[in-house]
């Protein structure tokens, strides 16, 4: 009969126990100088082993070969019981199912009974803090004086919603997640006696995927060891399993991330959504990948600090929108707003682009908009943050346009030249509307709104007559004079 790798390597002693170490230690003496406590809490995350440690005890005070002590033999009749789950004298108790006061009530009818095997009856109730406040209020007495051959230990992920009371009444422990090195000691004990390998990157990636709980990081091993096996298992290969991004596409967007490169950022992001890969999952491992690298002191701290800080500030937005790519958007521009210093750009007026306009007659020109091209520039953030209420990814495509010229009453909004991609958006009136309103009601009513390029950029520098030719070959149509 198959059994689980997290069943067939649960701790049979106390020197197999994962973590935890000043804990051990503590119980070990407890156990070895014969001051065990009438009643013990262990609280902390899921599968750091407070079961675990609690069949342990049940094993120290109850061994028939050593008597009582912090090294069980293992081979006596009761320790081989309780490895087994068929020791009478060790009830285990799920809270979360047996929560009401009548429960309680059956349990300190039958806690009376002299052991049947042990020198102890064990009382383990998980997921204490299931347990009603009646349940609680019943089990008080009982737990502040039970009788001399009974333990309790309660075990809880959630001590903060235990009353006081039951606190005061027991020994606390509190277990913690393990450190990424006690982790991949534990991964690789249980590989070398099955008869695998696995890489440190490997590890790793197990070790952020189980959230350092090791019955969790246990599971994911055993499942990555059945998906390959007879087969290597290669860093690629764990990631297809378990889903998560690729650490070369991290790579990539980091990279691009500190290089600056919009458009490269917003084409990556674009190709994820293509490949079906979710946007949101992307950013929180990118986060994780982050602090994975200041651990490793190959990112610099205040700079993954930031990455990740605008990412969770982003994360909430996730649901509130369809299309990720757009939250995505936002994201990228907080980016490089924050991993970016002010730099002075030169223009060079004789590169600029200007796009034609058709003059207007007289009577409809509108020479008298009152403003200077400075008060716009010094309105601008406002207008940018009000654009951003209104539809959020003008926020994005926004991040480097600047108010270049105010002519008659045309206000020019200049791109640099490597944020085409941005400017074609904005010319799109999905987005140029938004924005017009919203200049319109800082600046003046009949303002209107042209984008150009700043700088050398060949695509560019095409007059209208090719780029009506382009749109023409597009649609496959015909210029009829």
């Amino acid at each position: 009969m198959h059994i689980t790798l997290y069943r067939k390597y649960r701790p049979k002693n106390f020197e197999e126990v994962a973590g935890q170490k000043e804990i051990v230690k503590t119980i070990k003496t407890s156990l070895r100088n014969g001051k065990t406590s009438h009643a013990y809490l262990f609280t902390g995350p899921r599968g750091v082993g407070k079961t675990t440690l609690a069949r342990l005890i049940a094993k120290g005070v109850n061994c028939l070969k050593n008597g009582v002590t912090d090294e069980p033999c293992n081979e006596c009749e009761n320790c081989l019981a309780i490895n087994n789950g068929t020791f009478m004298d060790l009830i285990e108790i799920d809270a979360a199912s047996n929560r009401g006061i009548d429960e309680i009530r059956q349990l300190k009818e039958k806690i009376n009974y002299q052991p049947v095997k042990g020198r102890k009856k064990i009382y383990i109730i998980d997921e204490v803090h299931m347990l009603t406040k009646e349940a609680f209020n019943a089990l008080l007495k009982t737990l502040e004086e039970p009788p001399e051959h009974v333990i309790f230990i309660l075990a809880t992920t959630e001590a903060d919603k235990i009353l006081p009371t039951i606190i005061s009444r027991c020994q606390r422990y509190d277990f913690k997640t393990l450190s990424l090195n006690e982790m991949k000691e534990q991964l690789h004990f249980i590989c070398k006696n099955e008869g695998v390998e696995i890489s440190d990157e490997v590890g790793e990636l197990i070790y952020e995927s189980s959230g350092g709980s090791v019955r969790d990081a246990v599971s994911i091993l055993e499942r990555i060891m059945i998906t390959c096996l007879g087969e290597e298992i290669t860093l690629e290969k764990v990631e297809s399993i378990l889903g998560v991004t690729s650490v070369k596409k991290m790579e990539e967007f980091l990279s691009e991330l500190k290089n600056k490169n919009y458009s490269n950022l917003v084409k990556i992001l674009d190709q994820f959504w293509n490949e079906s890969i979710d946007i949101e999952l992307f950013f929180k491992d990118l986060a994780k990948y982050c602090k994975s690298l200041i651990t490793k002191g190959e990112l610099d701290i205040e700079k993954g600090i930031s990455i990740i800080g605008s990412i969770f500030d982003s994360l909430n937005k996730f649901k509130y929108e369809e299309d990720k790519r757009l939250v995505g958007y936002v994201i990228i521009d907080s980016l490089l707003k924050r991993t970016s210093t002010p730099k002075e750009i030169v223009i060079e007026k004789e590169e600029v682009i200007t796009p034609k306009v058709i003059e207007l007659p007289k009577a409809e020109k509108n020479s008298s908009l009152d403003v200077t091209l400075e008060y716009v520039s010094s309105k601008w953030n406002e207008i940018v943050k009000e654009a951003k209420k209104e539809k959020i990814t003008l926020g994005a495509f926004l991040i480097t346009a600047k108010p270049y010229k105010l002519e008659e009453n045309t206000l020019y909004i200049g791109f640099n030249s490597e944020s085409s991609f941005c400017k074609e958006q904005m010319e799109n009136p999905i987005y140029n509307d938004v924005l017009l309103e919203v200049v319109k009601r800082y600046v003046n009513p009949n303002i209107k709104i042209k984008y150009i390029t700043l700088g050398k950029r060949k695509e560019v520098e095409k007059d209208d007559k090719d780029f009506t030719k382009k749109i023409v070959d597009f649609f496959g149509g015909e210029i009829m004079v």
